[in-house]
């Protein structure tokens, strides 16, 4: 089966923004968390307790290109949805660089799925296309709780991995 491509003639940012009623995110892009596993009981972690899984959906815009450097201590799973391919740039805590392109167009190399660990520093930015937006779904677990994650601060992060300074000056806020 052929999936179908969608461009903004289709689709828009802000029609996918007020069907799934998203919200602006810290990061950059929009976001609206999906579920929580409320039918199981909290599981304990080093930073307290949390639910089994969260889900969110993720939306990245020509507006809001960019979800900032960030570290989350929960393994997440991303999903790409619609639009446009995504580039997720990963920092493992020893220096390696892993770049990644979600999209649709899995003969080209693009993914449908990547796996990202806890404890691995993550950005990711709209790859050009004819839609004008990139919507991804994340499913994390241990579930999501802002306590367990880190926004990247550029002169924190150059002086970690300054190897790789420029891809940090150009996906971190300050």
């Amino acid at each position: 089966m052929i999936r179908p491509t969608f461009t903004s003639s289709h689709l828009s940012r802000h029609s996918i923004i007020a069907a799934l009623d998203l919200q602006p995110h810290q990061e950059g892009g929009y976001y609206r968390r999906t579920f929580q596993s409320d039918q199981h009981p909290m599981i304990a972690t080093p930073q307290g307790h949390r639910y089994l899984m969260t889900s969110i959906y993720y939306l990245l815009t020509e507006e809001s290109p960019i979800g900032h450097f960030h570290l989350n201590q929960s393994d997440i799973l991303h999903y790409h949805q619609l639009g446009d391919a995504i580039r997720y740039s990963l920092i493992y805590p020893d220096g390696t660089l892993r770049t990644v392109v979600m999209g649709s167009d899995i003969l080209a190399g693009q993914q449908l799925q990547l796996h990202v660990p806890g404890g691995v520093w993550k950005a990711s930015q709209l790859e050009n296309g004819s839609a004008g937006f990139g919507l991804i779904s994340e499913a994390v677990s241990p579930g999501f709780d802002y306590a367990d994650c880190e926004l990247g601060r550029r002169e924190k992060l150059w002086v970690e991995f300054p190897e790789h300074v420029e891809l940090i000056e150009g996906l971190t806020r300050d």
